[in-house]
């Protein structure tokens, strides 16, 4: 019944505001996971325990279900009272799944699109999942559409094309799970190595309607930037902060794509995400600061516009997208004060902890020792360069210039953390991390922009972090408020999972081939298990009729598996990373299956 009670009332309700007041109370309630990052702060943390410390080690597969595709499967199940909403890769399959009988297939929705968006996906086809609200589940289609489905019966309300164009011309893909906040549905835009220009466009969720929508890059009116009130470390960033930034009109094909995760402060109303990297990947056809590309951005809720910025990357050399988690953590100790902040892990290697309602820079640390084009972030407020990285020349692919080979630069494109999400844990006041301990070589080369063709404009080659445990991740407890690793726990391979924290005293994840790893708030493995594929999905826990539960989504793919996923052989092929992964197919082979696991009674 209480599947029934849950949809009577999201049906009832009149109001954008009350639709999210029932959201709200949906993800209050940890017997549900109704929202991909399992709460607004994306904190991936559950206040479960009835799977703990003490008898994880008793974990057992409680039942299976095949999505029937065999690509990358990022993100993870929805689990809404008595169903189950699960997604795949493309063609964007939806499933509602009946807990009360089973696992039956409610419904399943499978969208038409044109397949040339395909080959314009740069790390396979993935789809990070569904958003729920109003009594809808919300698919963002990898041709940009986002439809609104009712939760019930799978039948389309609504639907909105989010890019120019749905057939792959104009490079547009859609990646990103979609966010639900008050009234409206936000969505994010992917397409950087193909000079699309990101930006984050909110929808009304009751007819689709456009409300909003923020450019990363552009004139103050796109990116919906007030000169005097929109701040950056404390100062107005003035007028035209990001087109004097870019030569000419470089920026219309500048990139800063926004694939990533999304959250949001409700007594602020600041929703908190972060943008791409800048087009091409060649840094010297962009001189300047590229702004906004990887820059960490607080708008408003309503209306899109810009509260705070934050450019962590400027004139980014290596691809060092800004797209990852933005965590929000409350009563950080930082200089003794209790500090309400915004924790992001960037693919860049720092781990940086701002204060979420002023955009303050607080810590500004390496989360893996491994990292050096870089040597540190500048945190003298007095000096001309606050905040900006100190850069190594010997890793400076601008100053080595085009057509040269710059080696040993750690960590690689695919950064020290990409997509996937860290967790944080309210009760040990530390955040738990899968990482990526890999460094590259890294070519630019000039290149033309055409629409709908690659626009990169560099050659990669990846490899293991030299001179450590061999390994190409690390899945690290991290210290906020000290920027310091507390433990780290070499993995094989990168760990590309999300990370989930619960009040058990337990910390799950997954790895690229294919364990499920439970281990304790002191980084000791307490279980794992081999699923049939690589693990790129997150974590999720619920509970259904007293008993709680771990599902997670195997299938290897995303960039780092890029090239089994798409059969790709050559070195440098899948942007650098086929090569550094090529040992992965003796450990998985393709697949695309939810596992769900239990203690038994």
């Amino acid at each position: 019944m209480r599947a029934l009670a849950t949809f009577t009332l999201s049906f009832s309700l009149a109001g954008g505001a009350l639709a999210n007041d029932d959201l709200q109370a949906l993800i209050s309630n940890s017997k549900d996971w109704a929202i991909q990052t399992g709460d607004y702060a994306n904190t991936r943390y559950s206040k479960l325990n009835k799977i703990n410390k003490d008898n994880v080690k008793n974990l057992q597969v409680a039942w299976t279900f095949s999505t029937g595709v065999l690509r990358g499967h990022e993100g993870g199940p929805l689990i809404i009272g008595d169903v189950m909403y699960v997604h795949a890769p493309y063609p964007n399959t939806v499933y509602a799944l009946d807990l009360n009988n089973d696992g039956k297939i409610l419904w399943k929705y499978e969208p038409k699109q044109d397949p040339n968006v395909i080959p314009i996906m740069c790390c396979d086809t993935v789809n990070r999942g569904v958003a729920y609200g109003d009594g809808k589940i919300f698919l963002y289609q990898a041709d940009t559409t986002l439809v609104a489905l009712d939760a019930k019966t799978g039948k389309p309300e609504w639907s909105v094309k989010n890019g120019e164009a749905a057939d792959g011309s104009k490079g547009e893909s859609g990646t990103s799970a979609p966010m639900v906040v008050k009234d409206k549905v936000i969505v994010g835009i992917s397409g950087g190595e193909f000079g699309v220009r990101g930006a984050l466009t909110a929808y009304n969720i009751k007819d689709g309607k456009q409300a909003w929508r923020a450019w990363s890059i552009g004139s103050d009116k796109d990116t919906l930037i007030d000169p005097e009130k929109t701040t950056q470390l404390g100062k107005p960033v003035g007028a035209d902060s990001s087109t004097k930034t870019w030569e000419g009109d470089q920026w219309k094909i500048g990139g800063g794509t926004t694939w990533g995760w999304y959250s949001y402060d409700p007594k602020l109303n600041l929703i908190y995400y972060g943008t791409g990297n800048p087009s091409t990947w060649n840094p010297s056809q962009r001189p300047g600061d590229n702004k906004w590309s990887m820059t960490i951005m607080a708008r408003d809720a309503d209306t899109g516009m810009a509260k705070w910025l934050y450019q962590m990357t400027p004139h980014d050399e290596w691809d060092y997208d800004g797209v990852n988690e933005m965590i929000l953590a409350d009563g950080i100790k930082i200089d003794g004060k209790d500090r309400n902040v915004l924790v992001h892990f960037d693919r860049n290697g720092f781990a940086y902890t701002l204060d979420r309602a002023t955009g303050e820079l607080l810590v500004a640390k390496k989360y893996d020792p491994a990292v050096n084009w870089a040597t540190e972030v500048v945190m003298d407020k007095n000096s001309k360069d606050y905040g900006r990285p100190v850069v190594v020349d010997k890793y400076s692919t601008a100053k080595q210039g085009e057509d040269v080979n710059t080696t040993g630069i750690c960590p690689a494109a695919l950064g020290t953390k990409d997509q996937q999400p860290a967790s944080y844990s309210p009760k040990t006041k530390l955040f738990y991390v899968p990482t990526n301990h890999v460094c590259m070589d890294y070519e630019p080369y000039k290149v033309s922009y055409t629409a709908g063709q690659p626009y990169i404009g560099a050659t990669l080659s990846m490899y293991p972090a030299p001179n450590s445990h061999g390994g190409m991740g690390n899945f690290i407890a991290w210290d906020a408020a000290k920027g310091e690793i507390v433990w780290s726990k070499p993995e094989q391979f990168s760990v590309w999972s999300g990370a989930l924290a619960t009040d058990g005293d337990v910390v799950f994840y997954g790895t690229l081939e294919g364990y499920l790893k439970a281990v304790d708030k002191n980084g000791k493995e307490l279980y794992k298990f081999k699923t049939p594929s690589g693990i790129i999905g997150n974590v999720t826990t619920y509970e259904h009729k007293g008993k709680q539960y771990i599902a997670v989504l195997s299938g290897v793919g995303g960039w780092a598996g890029i090239g089994l996923a798409a059969g790709l052989t050559k070195g440098t092929d899948g942007l650098g990373a086929v090569g550094g992964y090529a040992g992965l197919s003796d450990y998985t082979a393709l697949g695309g299956q939810l596992t769900v696991f239990a203690v038994p009674e």
